[in-house]
C-alpha cells in the first residue's frame, strides 16, 4: 500500500476494482526463515476460494490442482461460524473427484478456542468432522491467533511486561491515555478462566476482577512463566500442524521431490555423459607426436577442400534463391528504381515529345514528296520512343547487376568458405575472377532481353485497333484532326492528341514489362549462369589440391605443434569437467540411496574413459573442432 500510496485498505480496493474483502491487490513479497524452506520449498499465499473476483478465486483452484503442488492447505472457517460456506463445500467437492491432489490437502479448522466456549459450535464441529472427514488423517484444529502470539511471547520477559510494551506497543495505546487490551491478550485471560484447558494440569490460575485484563496478564505470567506458555502453544494445535506439515515434505515430499528430480536429470546426464566421453576419446585418438599430425592433416586436406566446395555451391545457391523468392531487400529496391526509373523516362519522352521532329524525318525518308501522312509520322515517333526507352533500360541494368554482384562480392568475403580457401591455397582460387566474369555474362544476357523487349515496343499493342476502346477512338479523332490540310502545320496541331495516343499504347507495354515479365527474366539469368559457375568453382577449388598440398607444407609443422597442444589443453578441460560431472553424480546419488530411492543417475568410470573409441567408417581420422 505504501508503494502504491494509499492510505487506507479502501483507496487500495477502490484501485484494484475488488471487494474489501480480497486478498490480491498486488504481488506481496513475504520474507520467512524457516527449516521447511531451506531445500527449495516455497510457499504461495493464494487469494480465497470466496474472493469476491471470480478470477482470484480460480486462480486459486488453478494452483491447488497444478501437479507442481507438493502441499495444500486449506483454512477453513466451520470452527468459528458453525457450518461450512457454500464455497468451503465446492471445494471439497472439487478435492474427492481429484485423486491426484486428495493426499496432499491438509484441512485445518481455524479459531478452534472458540468451541471452547460454545458447547453448541464444538458439537457442531466434531459432527462435522466425524462426517466429512473421517477417513482423513489430515485434519487439524488450530487458533493461529493463540498459537502464533504465543510463540512471540515466549522470547519476551517481565521487563517488556511480556510483549506488552515490545509486541504490542502499537496496540495498547489509547486516546485517553489508558492502555487498550490488545485481543492476544484478551483471549490469553479467557483461555486461563474459561476454557476448562487448565484443570488436569498443574496450573491454578486465577483472573481478578479488580485487575485489568493487561494487570491479569502480566501477573499470570509472572506467577506461571513460560511453561504456562507452552501448554498454551500446546492447547493451539499450532504445534501438532506444524509436525504434521513438516514430516510430510520431509518424509514423503522430500524423497518424491527428488525421485522426479532424479527422473528429470537421467536423459540429461545420458546426453552429458556420452558427449563428454566421445569428445574425449576422440582427442585422445589424435595423434601426439609431430610426423603422425602432419599425415593426418595431409589426408583430411583434400576432404576440407571437397567441403569447401559444396559449401561455396550452397552459399551462392542461397544468395540466388533469396533473390527469387524476393527475400534479398537490397536487390528487391534496385529493381523497385529500375521500375521507377523506366516510368519516369516514358513519362519525360512524352512529355518532350516534338512532332515536328518526327514529321521532319518522315519527309527526309522520302525526298520525292513534300508531305506525309499521319501513319507515318505515328511510325517515326514509335520507334523513336522504343529506342530511347532501350537506351535507359540498358543504363539501369548496368546499375542493377553492378550493385548486385558488389554486394554478393562485399558478402562472400566474409563467410567462412571463403576465408578457408585462402587459408589453404595463399589466394581466393579464382572466386574473384568467376564474378566478375558472371558479371559480365549476365550482363550481356539481360541487355539482350532488353534489346529484344524494347523492339518489341515498336509493333502496336495487340488490342490497340479494337472497335469499342478508347485507343480507337483516340486515333480517328487524331487522323480526322490531322487530315485537314496537307502541310506541316496540320500535324503540329494535333500534338497534343498525338501524345495521348502513344500515351494508351505505351503506359501498358512498359507496365508489363516492369511489373510482369522483366523480374522473372532476371531470376532465371541469375540462376542459369551463376549455378552452373558456381559448380565449375567447386570442381576448380577442388582440383588445386597440389597447390594446396604445397602450401599447407610450408607451415605445417608449427600447425601441427599447435593442434597437438591444443587438443592436449582440451583434453585437459574435458577431463576436469568429466571430474565434476563424476563428483556431483556420486553426491546426487548417494542422496538417493539414503532416501531408498533405487534409481540412480550414470556415472563415469576410468574404464569408461580408457575404453578405445569405435572405429569410424570411411574414415582414418576424426577432425576435433574446439
Amino acid at each position: 500500500m505504501d508503494q502504491l500510496n494509499f492510505s487506507s485498505l479502501a483507496e487500495a480496493a477502490g484501485y484494484a476494482r475488488r471487494g474489501a474483502n480480497s486478498a490480491v491487490l498486488k504481488r506481496l513479497d513475504y520474507f520467512c526463515n524457516h527449516s521447511l524452506l531451506k531445500d527449495g520449498n516455497v510457499l504461495v499465499d493464494l487469494p480465497g476460494i470466496d474472493a469476491p473476483v471470480k478470477e482470484d478465486a480460480e486462480r486459486a483452484y488453478r494452483k491447488i490442482e497444478s501437479p507442481d503442488t507438493s502441499a495444500v492447505i486449506c483454512v477453513l472457517k466451520p470452527a468459528a461460524a458453525g457450518d461450512m460456506s457454500a464455497e468451503e463445500t465446492q471445494l471439497l467437492e472439487r478435492i474427492s473427484k481429484n485423486h491426484g491432489i486428495r493426499d496432499r490437502v491438509f484441512y485445518v479448522f481455524n479459531r478452534i478456542d472458540d468451541t471452547w466456549y460454545n458447547t453448541q459450535l464444538r458439537q457442531r464441529l466434531e459432527g462435522l468432522i466425524q462426517s466429512q472427514f473421517r477417513d482423513n488423517s489430515r485434519v487439524y484444529k488450530t487458533s493461529g491467533l493463540l498459537g502464533f502470539y504465543g510463540s512471540q511471547v515466549k522470547q519476551t520477559n517481565s521487563s517488556t511486561r511480556f510483549g506488552l510494551d515490545s509486541i504490542f506497543a502499537t496496540t495498547i495505546k489509547g486516546f485517553d491515555g489508558e492502555e487498550e487490551t490488545p485481543q492476544f491478550v484478551s483471549e490469553f485471560n479467557n483461555y486461563c478462566a474459561n476454557s476448562g484447558k487448565l484443570l488436569s494440569t498443574a496450573f491454578r490460575v486465577s483472573v481478578n476482577g479488580y485487575e485489568t485484563s493487561n494487570e491479569n496478564y502480566v501477573r499470570i505470567l509472572s506467577e506461571w512463566g513460560i511453561p504456562l506458555v507452552d501448554q498454551l502453544i500446546h492447547d493451539s494445535g499450532i504445534e501438532s500442524f506444524r509436525s504434521g506439515i513438516g514430516l510430510y515434505l520431509a518424509e514423503e515430499k522430500y524423497p518424491e521431490l527428488f525421485a522426479t528430480l532424479a527422473n528429470d536429470l537421467q536423459p540429461l546426464c545420458i546426453a552429458l555423459r556420452q558427449f563428454y566421453l566421445e569428445n574425449y576419446r576422440r582427442l585422445d585418438s589424435q595423434p601426439r607426436e609431430i610426423a603422425a599430425m602432419k599425415a593426418q592433416e595431409l589426408t583430411l586436406l583434400n576432404q576440407e577442400m571437397q567441403n569447401l566446395g559444396i559449401e561455396f555451391k550452397k552459399y551462392m545457391s542461397a544468395q540466388i534463391n533469396d533473390v527469387v523468392i524476393g527475400n534479398d531487400r537490397e536487390f528487391d529496391q534496385d529493381f523497385t528504381k529500375l521500375k521507377a526509373r523506366m516510368v519516369a523516362r516514358l513519362d519525360e519522352l512524352l512529355k518532350t515529345f516534338s512532332v515536328m521532329n518526327a514529321y521532319k524525318r518522315a519527309t527526309e525518308s522520302h525526298p520525292r514528296n513534300s508531305t506525309a501522312p499521319f501513319i507515318a509520322v505515328l511510325v517515326e515517333a514509335l520507334y523513336y520512343l522504343a529506342n530511347e526507352l532501350e537506351d535507359a533500360f540498358i543504363e539501369a541494368i548496368h546499375e542493377l547487376v553492378k550493385n548486385f554482384f558488389q554486394r554478393l562480392g562485399d558478402r562472400l568475403r566474409k563467410v567462412d568458405c571463403y576465408h578457408q580457401v585462402y587459408r589453404l591455397i595463399g589466394n581466393d582460387g579464382g572466386i574473384e575472377q568467376l564474378l566478375r566474369r558472371a558479371e559480365e555474362d549476365i550482363t550481356k544476357a539481360l541487355v539482350n532481353e532488353a534489346r529484344t523487349e524494347c523492339d518489341r515496343y515498336v509493333r502496336e499493342s495487340p488490342r490497340f485497333y479494337d472497335e469499342g476502346t478508347f485507343s480507337i477512338y483516340q486515333f480517328r479523332q487524331t487522323l480526322q484532326q490531322t487530315s485537314q490540310g496537307y502541310d506541316a502545320q496540320a500535324i503540329v496541331e494535333a500534338e497534343p492528341a498525338i501524345k495521348e495516343l502513344l500515351k494508351l499504347d505505351f503506359e501498358p507495354k512498359v507496365f508489363n514489362t516492369v511489373r510482369k515479365n522483366f523480374r522473372q527474366t532476371v531470376n532465371n539469368t541469375l540462376k542459369t549462369h551463376l549455378l552452373p559457375m558456381a559448380e565449375e568453382q567447386a570442381q576448380i577449388i577442388l582440383e588445386q589440391y597440389d597447390v594446396a598440398r604445397k602450401y599447407r607444407e610450408q607451415t605445417l609443422e608449427q600447425d601441427a605443434e599447435e593442434k597437438i597442444a591444443r587438443n592436449s589443453r582440451l583434453q585437459s578441460e574435458i577431463k576436469q569437467k568429466i571430474d565434476l560431472y563424476q563428483t556431483s553424480i556420486v553426491s546426487i546419488n548417494e542422496c538417493l540411496k539414503a532416501m531408498q530411492i533405487f534409481e540412480q543417475l550414470p556415472v563415469i568410470t576410468e574404464s569408461d574413459i580408457t575404453k578405445q573409441a569405435e572405429i569410424v567408417a570411411d574414415a582414418d581420422f576424426v577432425e576435433v573442432l574446439e
